[in-house]
Order: C-alpha cells, then sequence, then structure tokens
C-alpha cells in the first residue's frame, strides 16, 4: 500500500475527493458527508453562495454574476482554494469546531493511480488548508477494492475495475499491492456527452445540461443490451428554434453512441490482462471482475464486459462509495495485514 496501516489507523478524517462528488469519513462517526463536487461563487463579491446539491441544481441556470465551478477535474484538485472552501461548507461547522479540537489532526485521502506530484501536493495543500497536520496519500484502486471486501491482502490476484466520472481506473492486485494497472480517459462523463452528441446530430435536439443525466433518460430497463425498449421518448430543445420539442428516439442507436466510447475501457482491460503473469491471470479466470464507481451502475455495462472478457463480473453493494468507506475501515483498524515473518538462516 501507499502508506503502512498502522499510520492510517491514526487518521481522525478521510477524503475521496472526486470530480463528480466529494465524500468524507470521521473515525467514529461514519460517512458523514456525500454531495456533488460543485460550488456557485458571487464573481462581484467572491462570496460563495451555495456547495453540494444546491450549487449542482444551480448549473446553467444562473445570472452572469454567479459562477458555477469544480475545483476537482479528474480526481485531482484543480483550485485548491476553493476546494478547501468548498470542504469547509460540506463539513459544517459543528464537525469542524469537533476537528480542531483533535490536537495533531491527521487525515487521509484518495488519489488517482498515475497522480504526478503536482496533483498529489494539490491533495496535500487542500487538507492542510482545512488543518490537517499530516497528511496520508492512499491508491484510490486499493482503497476501493478493501471497501468492496476484496481479499487485497491475500496472495490471490483480485482484479478492481473503478468507473469514475472523468477516468476509469483498471488494476490487479495482490499481497496488498498493485502488480499491474491502467487509467483510462473516459468514465461517465464521456459515455453523456456520446449520447448528448448523437441526439444533437441524429435530431437536431438538444438535452439540459443539468437535472437528469441524459444517459439515464435515453436508456432504461436493461439498458446496454438488446432487450431494452425499442424507443425512448426524449425532451429537449431543437437546435434550429430553439422551442421544445420531444422525439422518439431509438435506443439501438444510442447504444451504438456509447459502444465507441467504451470500446476503450474494454482496450485498457485488455492491456492490463497482457501485462499480468499467468499465474494472476488463472485466478482471474474464477473470481473475475469486480466494478466499483458511480459509472458502475450504468445499465448494461457489467454484461457487455461479461461478454468482451468471457469473465464474471460483479457489481459492489454500494460501489459509488467503495473507495471512501474502504478509507474508513483501514482508520477503524479493521483491515489486518497479513504478516511476512523472514525465514532465520
Amino acid at each position: 500500500m501507499t502508506v503502512s496501516l498502522e499510520q492510517l489507523r491514526r487518521c481522525h478524517v478521510a477524503v475521496d475527493l472526486g470530480a463528480a462528488r466529494t465524500r468524507v469519513y470521521v473515525k467514529g462517526a461514519g460517512l458523514v458527508v456525500d454531495e456533488p463536487s460543485v460550488a456557485a461563487v458571487n464573481t462581484r463579491t467572491g462570496a460563495l453562495i451555495a456547495v453540494g446539491s444546491f450549487a449542482e441544481r444551480m448549473t446553467g441556470r444562473t445570472p452572469d454574476y454567479i459562477r458555477v465551478v469544480r475545483p476537482v477535474s479528474g480526481g485531482t484538485v484543480v483550485d485548491i482554494e476553493m476546494a478547501q472552501r468548498m470542504l469547509r461548507h460540506l463539513l459544517g461547522e459543528k464537525l469542524r469546531r469537533a476537528l480542531r479540537r483533535k490536537p495533531r489532526l491527521r487525515a487521509a485521502a484518495c488519489t488517482p493511480h498515475d497522480a504526478d506530484p503536482l496533483a498529489q501536493r494539490a491533495t496535500v495543500e487542500t487538507m492542510v488548508g482545512l488543518g490537517a497536520r499530516r497528511v496520508e496519500l492512499v491508491d484510490t484502486l486499493i482503497a476501493a477494492a478493501v471497501g468492496c471486501g476484496l481479499p487485497v491482502e491475500q496472495p490471490t490476484a483480485t482484479m478492481i475495475m473503478v468507473c469514475g466520472a472523468a477516468a476509469t481506473q483498471v488494476a490487479v492486485l495482490s499481497l496488498g499491492s498493485i502488480v499491474t494497472a491502467e487509467r483510462i480517459p473516459v468514465g461517465g462523463e464521456a459515455i453523456d456527452h456520446a449520447v448528448v452528441q448523437h441526439l444533437r446530430h441524429a435530431h437536431e435536439l438538444m438535452l439540459p445540461s443539468q437535472a437528469v443525466r441524459p444517459l439515464q433518460l435515453a436508456l432504461h430497463g436493461n439498458g446496454l443490451t438488446a432487450e431494452g425498449p425499442a424507443s425512448t421518448l426524449i425532451h429537449g430543445r431543437d437546435v434550429a428554434t430553439g422551442l421544445a420539442r420531444s422525439v422518439h428516439v431509438d435506443t439501438a442507436a444510442v447504444r451504438d453512441a456509447i459502444h465507441t466510447p467504451l470500446t476503450a475501457v474494454l482496450d485498457g482491460i485488455g492491456k492490463v490482462l497482457r501485462d499480468c503473469p499467468p499465474d494472476l491471470v488463472a485466478d482471474l479466470t474464477d473470481r473475475g471482475i469486480m466494478m466499483v464507481g458511480g459509472s458502475a451502475l450504468l445499465p448494461g455495462l457489467d454484461q457487455m464486459l461479461r461478454d468482451a472478457t468471457g469473465m464474471p463480473v460483479a457489481i459492489a453493494e454500494r460501489p459509488d462509495v467503495c473507495a471512501v468507506l474502504g478509507l474508513g475501515a483501514m482508520l477503524e483498524g479493521k483491515i489486518s495485514p497479513m504478516v511476512l515473518n523472514p525465514l532465520a538462516e
């Protein structure tokens, strides 16, 4: 692991700063924050107007002097000051006072697998701005694997796929470490964008940028599988006239549009398996792939992976919060490392 379990047990708070949602776990209290990573700012005064769900609902509906920002992109903090302000308001005054009473506040945070030193530094600075004296960084892949109950510390192969909003991470784990991993810059946002572009080009229809995810509007029933409904009624705005219009969309064409970005995800899984030792690949034949992350709930995605890889595919019980729950389990001391005693010569 990135840090030892003993160091993580000394931490008081764990944070998962995602491109879509921010989640905070406090030791002894559990998951206390699960809100969108969005903030609304008054550009005239610099005052923070709203954060979380309310700020997300304001997207695309604000006057000129209100700007809706996302301080986290692709799992990396791109605006440290705004991320600190957003976190402070999400935590609330009561919880902040409780954390400030800690003599030496320690925090743990998730980072993407291939995060460069600059991105890691931005995460550390964000947590230091909240009063943390020491910050431990944990790979998102390991935290998510722990959170969904996979035997990470055992000498057997475990394959996990973290489906985020901005990217998808695939890795094979063994003995508490990453054997091989790949990060694909395709996530839930890219899939939504593919649906929006298809409706724009094929039907000259613009969907709202907010309110309901375009993907869930266009697909229901069995989702990506052919057994789903033949057509779906979509409401939007006509590109030419600007008037409200409803059209019946062929879901087979929507499925084809979605498969295009998902091809890169399948290529990433293939690369991870090719780089993996044969013994571990043999383990994966029985154990399969565990899917976590908010985009893992995309209807039919698990079946598409089964058909493409021929391996069992399972979705975690709570895929969207696995990473922060994994960090929480490490903070609470629920994970016991496998002790390797050196042989005496």
